[in-house]
């Protein structure tokens, strides 16, 4: 609102009393001039406005202030100067009360003074007579119902004799009445024992004419029946008497019920068998056709048709042989694994027919033209939740926390809960096996599994695999299989068992990575030959020392890595789709919790009864929606409850800059590092095929005739006569080494355009996430800072690198090959390091010599692939060191208890310990 210069401060302070906080009343001030404006004004006409506005506001503000100040001084005063004088007022009204007690007991004195003797005697008298009457009117009552309690079982058989049953009833009820007459005497249980009697003999002489009225629905009989019950207080023996009599032709249809794939009773022989699932709709159907033929006598005959509906569809269900839940236990045990899917018919059966039954209640109600107070009418299922002991995370709206959102279970004002005894009897059998849902999801994706890898085994077993494909073929029916997932979540446990379905979607995924994985790592590479797609590269390589089979190894480990990828692809695509879901599961949450009249979460209050009282209604439940409405509003913070629900959530330029959307966690954790380790194992493979032939020239290293020669005689005259020395040549082994690792890049220039080699490069051997993540965030800004359009540009194909994320980033083909060549040469030299230097037996002054020499060409060569190896580094030190210093280091290292230090091996090797 514009606040013009006539607006008081008072008006200020009353509009800023009616919000709860400042942020929404600044908001409210300043947005209404906003929508006024003219639409085709500059934004420095709007920024100057605000301002304006700003100024004025805070203007008022401190006139309010002054006022506020003012009248607070103002009041304080008067209330210094009204407490002296508030001692003196009350001490006043002490006195004055004195008075007045002194002058009443002065009046009292006075009246009692004024009537005569004669008068108050004769008043005394007729107290007393009036006393005396009362009690004897109260003894002839005592004495009447003395003299009809001796009566009455004499009146209640001769009334019963004569089929008089509502005098009788009526007699009865009048002897009750007078019952509390004997309470707390010796007379009250034989009267009470009589009454219970008489009681017995009237219901027992009417029960044969009731069923028979029952049973030809006879609605007028049944009406003056139930009259009667009702008023010998026996109105729960006559539903039951109506109940067992109207439901006997579904509980047989229940009890005879031929079925294939559950329990039977008492099968019929001449019905063919039939499942359960086929079976329960058609039972459903016969009892709502019961139901509609019932609704009109049940509404003539009891005065509240809606309860006693609900009774009758509960002692029905109770009264069922085998009970539901037998049946439905035994009915999900037939079907073993893809028991879920059945059970889903079975629930969504079940649930119309509840909705069929509230449809049925409806209309009593408004076909009843009783007054609403005398009848039970049951509300809308609108899921109300019922005390639990339990602890559960739902929050009424006077409770609900900023930023949380609420799992709720319904909404209040049910005025009679006796309606949910129907609801909650039918979907109890249910119960179990929604709060198991978790595994029986996880069972039925496992044997979805099962069935494509029979498929795949048929189709494959009489020609080779090509496993990269039949990877991405897997998945592919893998993620078909688990979308259908979601739809059985949502109709199984309507949301409730989102936590649990995520952790069998994580198991299911990861289960089936970590079986690639483990058969990965227990087969040979070289399951199948692949052949280079150009001849023209197999010539520029065809002088790396590889043969057909490393070229086959290579090959096959990169179209793994490919399909990993490409596995992580559409894993990516399946998470967005279930985050989505279970971004609308959790804003349909929020609105029934909202408004539970128009919106529900289950069928009927009470499934939602009871899904909210299970187990299913969690911590984690209540953490995880909270966390996908909080990413899906991007923030990291909790959203407010109002921003959430109204969706005005707005805010400036420079908060949006503060709370930049992040990327959100993966849902799947145990499938991405699943995937991860796969694709470790794929890189590592890799690597080692790469690696092949460099190890293969090591191999004879340690055993070089070289590290045990003696020291040429010549050598020695050269040194004592000061001649110049040139630096050792390396070895033909290293030197071939050396070619082999500058021969690696040329190997990636081949694979330079292949996606697979940028796929979870964090996973590669030595290397460092944090390097590869600056280098990626390097190559981002350069790709997002303005380029000369007019310059020649190098459109080269840019790959993709993943984290933890599911968001990839780009990267380029150079930071990829950079990246794999700085992890080729570190694992080379681990092995060089480890397994090969060590075993060296010893090391005579020549082969120090060369060993050194060695050393520093290859440290040389590593250098120019960016590798920068401190164990290399220490080895060459330590054999380029004097024997002294040596000696030292080793000793030092001894000392210490290091036996197991690099100066101690190479002075061993020297023969210096």
């Amino acid at each position: 609102m514009a606040i013009s210069s006539s607006s008081s401060s008072t008006k200020l302070v009353e509009s800023l009393e009616q919000y709860d906080d400042a942020i929404s009343w600044i908001n409210d001030t300043l947005s209404a001039p906003e929508s006024t404006n003219d639409l085709s004004g500059t934004s420095s006409t709007d920024l100057t406005e605000l301002d304006q506005y700003i100024t004025q506001l805070l203007t008022s503000l401190d006139i309010a202030c002054e006022d506020t100040s003012a009248q607070l001084e103002r009041i304080i005063d008067d209330v210094s100067r009204s407490v002296p004088r508030l001692t003196y007022d009350l001490h006043f009204m002490k006195d004055g009360a004195l008075t007045l007690q002194t002058s009443l007991v002065d009046v009292l004195k006075k009246s009692k003074e004024a009537v005569p003797p004669e008068t108050s005697t004769a008043l005394d008298n007729l107290h007393h007579l009036d006393t005396i009457k009362t009690r004897m009117e109260a003894a002839r009552e005592v004495l009447q119902e003395a003299e009809s309690w001796s009566t009455l079982e004499m009146e209640v058989t001769s009334l019963i004799g004569e089929r008089s049953y509502a005098k009788a009833a009526e007699r009865l009820s009048e002897a009750n009445k007078s019952m509390i007459v004997f309470q707390n005497t010796p007379e009250y249980d034989p009267r009470r024992a009589l009454m219970v009697n008489l009681q017995n003999q009237l219901e027992a002489s009417l029960s044969s004419a009731l069923v028979s009225a029952i049973n030809s629905q006879d609605v007028a009989v049944c009406k003056e029946y139930f009259s009667i019950f009702s008023i010998i207080q026996r109105e729960s023996e006559f539903r039951n008497y109506y109940n067992a009599s109207r439901r006997t032709s579904i509980v047989a249809m229940w009890q005879s019920a031929s079925l294939s794939d559950s329990d039977n009773s008492s099968p019929d022989m001449n019905a063919p068998p039939q499942s359960f699932a086929d079976f329960l709709p058609k039972f459903y159907t016969s009892f709502i056709t019961l139901l509609n033929a019932e609704r009109g006598s049940i509404s003539s005959i009891f005065p509240d048709p809606s309860v006693t509906l609900s009774h009758f569809i509960s002692s029905t269900f109770s009264a069922l042989q085998p009970t539901f839940s037998q049946r439905l236990s035994s009915f999900a045990s037939h079907h073993g694994e893809t028991a879920l899917s059945h059970l889903v018919d079975a629930l969504r059966a079940t649930e119309e027919f509840a909705t069929g039954v509230w449809k049925i209640m409806e209309k009593m109600n408004y076909s009843d033209s009783r007054p609403p107070r005398q009848q039970a009418v049951p509300e809308r299922p609108s899921g109300h939740r019922r005390r639990s002991s339990r602890m559960s995370i739902s929050w009424r709206p006077g409770q609900q926390r900023p930023g949380s959102i609420a799992v709720p279970g319904g909404g209040p004002g049910d005025l009679n809960l006796e309606n949910l005894e129907w609801d909650q009897e039918l979907f109890q059998p249910f119960l179990d096996a929604q709060v198991d849902y978790a595994s029986l999801e996880r069972r039925f994706l496992d044997q979805a599994l099962l069935d494509i890898i029979s498929s795949d085994t048929r189709e494959t077993s009489q020609q080779s695999v090509d496993q990269p494909r039949l990877f991405r073929e897997r998945a592919v029916d893998l993620v078909g299989a688990a979308e259908g997932s979601m739809a059985r979540c949502k109709a199984f446990t309507h949301g409730y068992g989102l936590v649990g379905l995520i952790q069998a979607l994580d198991g299911f995924f990861s289960s089936f990575i970590d079986t690639w994985t483990v058969e990965l790592e227990s087969k040979p590479a070289a399951a199948q030959s692949y052949k280079f797609d150009s001849a023209e590269s197999e010539l520029e390589l065809a002088d790396l020392d590889y043969s057909a089979k490393d070229w086959s190894d290579i090959q096959l480990s990169l179209h793994l890595l490919a399909s990993a990828r490409t596995v992580s692809d559409r894993l990516n695509i399946f998470e967005a789709k279930l985050r989505s879901y279970l971004s609308q599961i959790a804003s349909h949450f929020r609105l029934a919790q909202t408004d539970p009249q128009n919106f529900t979460i289950a069928a009927t209050k009470g499934e939602t009864q009871l899904l909210e009282q299970s187990t299913l209604n969690s911590a984690e439940l209540f953490t995880l929606l909270s966390t996908v409405e909080q990413d899906a509003h991007g923030l990291s913070t909790p959203l407010p409850l109002s921003a959430l629900h109204s969706g005005s959530f707005r805010t400036n330029p420079t908060q949006q800059q503060q709370q930049q959307p992040a990327t959100p966690e993966s849902l799947l954790v145990e499938t991405r590092k699943s995937l991860s380790t796969f694709a470790k194992i794929c890189q590592v493979s890799t690597q080692r095929t790469i690696l092949l032939p460099l190890r293969n020239h090591l191999a004879s290293y340690p055993s070089l005739s070289i590290w045990s020669a003696r020291e040429d005689p010549k050598k020695s005259l050269a040194t004592e006569l000061q001649i110049p020395t040139f630096s050792l040549s390396p070895t033909d082994t290293v030197q071939r080494i050396a070619e082999g690792l500058l021969n690696l890049p040329r190997l990636f220039e081949v694979y330079a355009d292949d996606d697979a080699l940028a796929f979870s490069l964090q996973t590669l051997p030595y290397v460092d996430p944090e390097m590869l993540k600056n280098a990626v965030e390097q190559q981002q800004q350069h790709l997002d800072a303005p380029v000369n359009a007019t310059q020649p540009g190098h459109h080269r194909r840019s790959s993709t690198v993943t984290f933890s994320k599911p968001a990839p980033i780009p990267i380029d083909p150079e930071v990829v090959s950079s990246t794999w060549l700085i992890s080729l040469g570190h694992t080379f030299l681990n092995h060089l390091t480890t397994n090969v230097l060590p075993f060296i037996p010893s090391l005579s002054a020549p082969g120090v010599a060369q060993l050194g020499s060695d050393l520093e060409y290859l440290s040389n060569i590593v250098r120019a692939l960016n590798v920068e190896n401190e164990v290399l580094e220490v080895w060459r030190v330590a054999v380029n060191s004097e024997p002294a210093d040596l000696r030292r280091d080793a000793q030092e290292a001894a000392s210490d208890g290091k036996s197991d230090l690099i100066p101690l091996r190479v002075a061993k090797m020297r023969g210096l310990l």
